[in-house]
């Protein structure tokens, strides 16, 4: 099933070939939810070795159109996790002194370390989107920029980074459903921007701009899974398989006991027992 929605180096497919109403053959979210429960459960596991090992360090990173639910399923499926090991990075526009570095840094200082899992709401994919669509940068610099983006990643998997890349895929009917809903719902209107609304008239170029990235840095090591997220339930559901599966594959353990904790553990199997 996951391979329908993964994207690598091989594989060319258009954003037009992904149907965002997509829901992988299930009729409802009642139907998922308890091999949802499971995966949450086996989530929690997988994350607690990942800390004991401190083998991998795991980033999960979220990019979509404005309304795709970037917040939302970082709060839905990852929010189980022990807070201890996990943390969130919203990037939205550099700050001054963000800009006075090379566009990777400020996401490079928080990568996360070995046994730890960190989720990037948006990431530096920002850099070759919204600065191309609104011509900051021209197709020249945007092609240099995925091919340091290429390295980036490849030296952090080669530093044992598990990289998993989503592109959260919404239809422009659905975005402006949600945009409405903003505006109609008191508890959801702190969330609308004017600028979404202005961003609405790009939408063409975005969808471009995301294509040629994935042409660009959808890799063997680093490949990209596009989600359909019209129905947030399934979202959901997809994001934690993707997660699941790609550190399940990482085949992680509990780390052996030291000599000094295994010279501990005889003593006690032996020490008298004392009344």
């Amino acid at each position: 099933m996951l391979k329908n929605y993964r994207l690598t180096k091989a594989i060319k497919r258009g954003l037009s070939q992904y149907d965002p109403d997509d829901t992988g053959g299930f009729a409802s979210k009642e139907e998922i939810q308890e091999e949802f429960e499971q995966m949450e459960e086996k989530l929690r596991h997988l994350q607690d070795k990942l800390f004991a090992s401190k083998s991998n360090g795991v980033l999960v990173l979220f990019q979509g159109m404005d309304c795709s639910g970037k917040d939302g399923v970082v709060k839905k499926v990852l929010s189980n996790l022990n807070p201890q090991g996990f943390r969130a990075e919203s990037f939205k526009k550099p700050t001054p002194d963000e800009s006075a570095h090379d566009f990777l840094w400020r996401t490079h200082k928080v990568v996360p370390a070995k046994g730890y899992i960190t989720a990037f709401n948006r990431s530096y994919y920002e850099d070759v989107l919204i600065t191309r669509v609104h011509g900051s940068i021209q197709d020249e610099e945007a092609a240099t920029r995925m091919k340091h983006i290429r390295h980036f990643e490849k030296l952090l998997t080669n530093n044992g980074v598990l990289l998993i890349k989503i592109f959260l895929h919404i239809s422009p009917e659905f975005q402006l459903e949600k945009i409405r809903e903003r505006l109609s719902n008191p508890d959801k209107l702190w969330k609308f921007d004017p600028s979404d609304l202005a961003e609405r008239e790009y939408w063409d170029s975005y969808i471009d701009a995301y294509e040629d990235a994935f042409r660009n840095t959808a890799t063997n090591y680093a490949p990209w899974h596009i989600v359909p997220a019209n129905k947030r339930w399934f979202r959901d559901y997809l994001v934690l398989r993707i997660i699941v599966n790609a550190l399940e594959k990482l085949e992680l353990s509990y780390p052996e006991p030291d000599i000094e904790t295994r010279k501990f553990i005889e003593q006690l199997q032996f020490s008298p027992v004392q009344d």
